[in-house]
Parts: structure tokens; C-alpha cells; sequence
């Protein structure tokens, strides 16, 4: 889906109320597009513990307009059934994450710094489609 607010007109069809029932729901899900402006931003929150997190912070149910109690996890296993045809875990997500010799460089914070040269940070591996 394109824009939460076809997932909140969703969620409508499937527990009733109106689409400001679920729109921050979905909203969550989608908050790392100000990071990553195609579908890798879904590596942040659409898998398994996505869902659970989203359960954390919006609580284990709403209430929408009808008065109807709606599970928040189902909500969030529509959004990214809706987004990807199944509820991968975040270790699907990592395994796709193909290690850099920057990620394993590291040093003790008690060592001074000043002759450490600044990390460059690599292009995208592919062409990003505009």
C-alpha cells in the first residue's frame, strides 16, 4: 500500500469505525520513511517485533469510534501483511544486511581519538529509482 491511510481504510473494512481510528497506527509503521525513502525503511519496524513494539506503545487494544475493542497486534499483522505477503522476523531483515569493514571497527573508549580519520560512509549498493 501506498499511504497509511489506505491500511487505516483497511483496518475499517475488516473491525469498523472511521480511518482516524488506525491512522497513528499506521503512521508508526511508516515513521522511517523520513529515514529511508523506499522499501528498505520497512527493515525498522515491519517484522515480527515491530508488532510487538507497536502492542508496547499503543496498548494491547483501541477502542475505535463503534465502541468495538480491537486487538493492536492484529492491526499491526494487517499493516505489514498488507506491505509484504507475510510477517518476516528482524533476523530475515539482518540477514539481508551484507557487513562492511566500517561495522566491525571499533575502539576502547579510553584511547584518545585525535588520529582517527572520519568514516566514509558508502553510496547505495544499487540504483535508487526516483
Amino acid at each position: 500500500m501506498a499511504h497509511c491511510y489506505y491500511h487505516a481504510l483497511s483496518s475499517v473494512r475488516k473491525w469498523g469505525g472511521t480511518p482516524d481510528d488506525y491512522l497513528a497506527l499506521h503512521q508508526w509503521f511508516d515513521q522511517s520513511k523520513a529515514i529511508f525513502a523506499d522499501p528498505r525503511h520497512r527493515a525498522l519496524r515491519h517484522h515480527a517485533e515491530g508488532i510487538f513494539m507497536l502492542e508496547t506503545l499503543f496498548g494491547a487494544t483501541i477502542t475505535n469510534s463503534d465502541g468495538k475493542h480491537v486487538p493492536v497486534r492484529l492491526i499491526g499483522e494487517q499493516h505489514v501483511l498488507e506491505d509484504l505477503g507475510f510477517i518476516p522476523s528482524f533476523a530475515d531483515w539482518g540477514r539481508l544486511i551484507a557487513p562492511q569493514a566500517w561495522m566491525f571497527k571499533g575502539r576502547r573508549l579510553d584511547q584518545p581519538s585525535d588520529d582517527t580519520p572520519p568514516v566514509e560512509v558508502p553510496s547505495a549498493p544499487f540504483p535508487i529509482a526516483a
